[in-house]
């Protein structure tokens, strides 16, 4: 049964070819994926070299600072933050581009898309098993994931766990409190609107371990922060930040 269902499968797969979810390119030689390797060229990096806290491009490639202005001034409570693209807010209306298909995902309440958001991890992700004890997604408040119907970040959360071969935690630490979108906001607002926004609900499971935070976009990083320093104050051991793209 499961080769009769393969095979039918790919006779579907010919008859019908699947579409890349960013471009609508049809898929005709690349059984079981979900994007095109054009749309996945397209990705971009951030740029080298980038601060050796939270990741972010430095000012000045011909100086020896190792951190960000803003690191030094104010320095997270997560330990390092890594993520894999960046995410121009310029492109989140230009079909074929990551920042258009996160968008999708979440405002257009477009659940299959998260497939294909996870082929853009790659084959590497740029942080180790070795490091952490369990993979914690950032949570939404349950407001606006009855009005979502997924947590994308719990989606992406759950694909990092699996390659890690790590343990996913979806309910030790919870969204309190509704906050507005922070789009439009700048980096002291979003620090004043993540204030007491999480609560660790389980500090049995979080005490004396080391943490994984996963979200979708990082901006200026005062949700995953927040989030840390509730981590933190639990008991955890460390905490690290994982994000598929940053708003540079």
């Amino acid at each position: 049964m499961p080769a009769l269902a393969q095979t039918v499968s790919t006779i579907l797969d010919f008859l019908y070819p699947p579409k890349c979810t960013a471009c609508g390119t049809p898929l005709f030689s690349e059984p079981g994926r979900r994007v095109c390797p054009r749309c996945v060229e397209r990705v971009e990096l951030v740029p080298n070299p980038r601060c050796e806290i939270c990741g972010g491009p430095l000012e000045s490639a011909s100086s020896d600072a190792t951190r960000c202005a803003r690191c030094l001034a104010q320095p997270p409570r997560y330990r390092v933050a890594r993520t894999i693209a960046r995410y121009r807010t310029t492109a989140e209306d230009e079909p074929g581009t990551l920042p258009a298909l996160i968008r999708r995902h979440k405002y257009g309440l477009d659940q299959s898309v998260g497939r294909a958001l996870v082929e853009y991890l790659g084959d590497e992700l740029p942080v180790s098993a070795a490091d952490y004890d369990v993979v914690i997604p950032v949570p939404l408040h349950w407001r606006r994931l009855w009005w979502r119907g997924f947590n994308q970040a719990a989606l992406l959360a759950a694909e990092v766990a699996h390659r890690l071969n790590l343990p996913l935690d979806t309910t030790a630490i919870s969204r309190r409190r509704y906050t507005p979108p922070q789009t439009s906001q700048h980096h002291d607002e979003r620090i004043r609107n993540m204030r007491r926004a999480f609560v660790v609900t389980n500090p049995d499971r979080i005490k004396s371990r080391r943490v994984l935070i996963v979200d979708d976009v990082m901006t200026t990083g005062a949700t995953v922060d927040e989030c840390a320093r509730v981590l933190l104050q639990a008991g955890a051991t460390s905490v690290d930040v994982f994000t598929l793209a940053r708003v540079l």
